[in-house]
């Protein structure tokens, strides 16, 4: 509990301080006078004051605000951020005094700082500890009926059975097997550990043989839980990231795959599961949820897959190339998930609050640094889509307002802006009333 206290304060804190100092640093480089930065809504537990402006921490944890001259809000918006600013005002220094590129700058400076931090993140692993590719395992299975024409001799390999090396060159990672096969000449040789003769298949080079092949060829990895569900039966029942699956009933579980298949047959029905939880062994009962999808009723409890991976060193150069890829990744992944919620493609009851980020960022620190840093530029990515929604109190309904001043080639009225602004505020709290609501009824379901 003390960890996923600590995990959510620091992930909060690092967040909300980066986006209100882009907002703060660009405000002041174009002029604007600043009256209070403060991380956190309401009045203040801590308050210093430097120059022109106050600074603030208050006691309502979940967001921050900078306030400019000229967007000091009346009314429920401006209580909820602790009223007026005890500073005198320059008119010629407000917010609306300025040209509509430098206020637009510091409206979006906000989301550019959250996404340059996810960035920063992102490369910033790769470089110093290396790109993050599945580890090499032993071999499952091999799924027969997906060989491609000439590949036949691989239906040989067995469980457990290691593929060491690929026409001679040494493989290191799972993703070194698929480039290998991926990128290989017509015959491929595979080298078994235990076997003196190479597995020798001969297959077109097209790219639907070669992903066939790959995707043929299953590693084994081990039944060991990652994230896990709030209010799910995994985490109901008390299972823990790190926890390896060994046993279900009297039957013993190898891979990750046996367990699913345990808990797809068994909707409803208690398994007795046998952990190995750090160098002891746990036993914990579950009880799938059942779940209907595409026809099929089988059962869930709410549990992610933590893959094993390996570091591999590359130069700074790919590094940052690397960093770019997985923040787009990331960008991509959030506008996804926003554009399903927004159609009706995902239920709103899928919405979690504080309680579900701080539950996951638990998590995620118990898998270690690594872990808590990527959770940490995902959420840094998710909070800048989101604050860049089309919603009056957030930056993208600022954005709005701005845009619409260019349109119209004159501002919105303060009045019309404030209501706005107070019926955006209204929407974003009836959102986290239902964020709130679900990770409530799935803690006590």
């Amino acid at each position: 509990m003390l960890l996923t206290i600590v995990s959510f304060v620091v992930l909060l804190g690092v967040l909300i301080s980066v986006h209100e100092f882009g907002h703060f640093v660009v405000a002041k480089l174009v002029g604007i006078q600043v009256l209070r930065f403060s991380l956190g809504f309401g009045q203040p537990l801590f308050q210093w004051r430097r120059g022109e402006t106050e600074y603030w921490i208050a006691w309502i944890p979940l967001g921050g605000y900078v306030k400019m001259a000229g967007l000091e809000e009346e009314g429920m918006v401006g209580e909820l951020e602790g009223g007026k600013a005890n500073v005198a005002i320059d008119p010629k220094r407000a917010f609306d005094q300025q040209s509509l590129p430098a206020r637009m700058a510091v409206i979006l400076a906000g989301v550019t700082m959250n996404l340059l931090l996810a960035f920063a993140i992102n490369s910033g692993l790769v470089a110093i500890a290396g790109d993050a590719r599945l580890a090499l395992m032993p071999v499952d299975s091999v799924t027969v009926s997906q060989l491609p024409s000439g590949a036949e001799p691989l239906a040989t390999l067995q469980r457990g059975d290691r593929i060491t090396r690929i026409n001679g060159d040494s493989l290191k990672t799972f993703d070194d097997l698929d480039e290998k096969i991926l990128t290989g000449p017509e015959d491929l040789r595979f080298q078994v550990a235990g076997r003196t003769e190479p597995i020798v298949v001969h297959v077109a080079r097209t790219r639907a043989a070669r992903l066939k092949l790959a995707r043929a060829i299953v590693p084994l990895y081990k039944a060991r839980i990652g994230a896990l569900m709030l209010g799910q039966p995994a985490q109901k029942a008390g299972l823990r990231v790190g926890d390896v699956v060994v046993r279900i009933g009297q039957d013993s579980i190898a891979s990750w795959r046996d367990m699913v298949r345990q808990v797809r047959a068994s909707p409803s029905k208690p398994l007795a599961l046998t952990v190995l939880r750090g160098d002891s062994l746990a036993h914990i009962t579950v009880t799938p949820a059942p779940t209907d999808s595409a026809g099929e009723h089988f059962g869930v409890i709410g549990a992610a897959q933590d893959l094993p991976t390996e570091r591999v060193p590359v130069s700074l150069a790919a590094s940052l190339r690397i960093g770019v890829r997985i923040t787009e990744v990331q960008l991509v992944t959030t506008v996804t998930m926003i554009k399903q919620l927004v159609l009706g493609q995902t239920s709103p009851r899928e919405l979690g609050s504080v309680i579900s980020i701080a539950q996951m960022s638990g998590q995620a620190a118990r898998r270690g640094l690594d872990d808590f840093l990527n959770f940490l530029a995902v959420f840094s990515v998710s909070l800048a889509v989101l604050n860049l929604l089309p919603i009056p109190v957030l930056d993208g309904g600022h954005a709005m307002f701005l845009i619409a001043e260019a349109v119209r080639r004159r501002p919105l009225s303060p009045q019309l802006r404030l209501r706005l602004t107070q019926a955006g505020m209204l929407m974003v709290l009836a959102l986290m009333v239902v964020a709130l609501s679900n990770d409530v009824i799935r803690l006590l379901r």
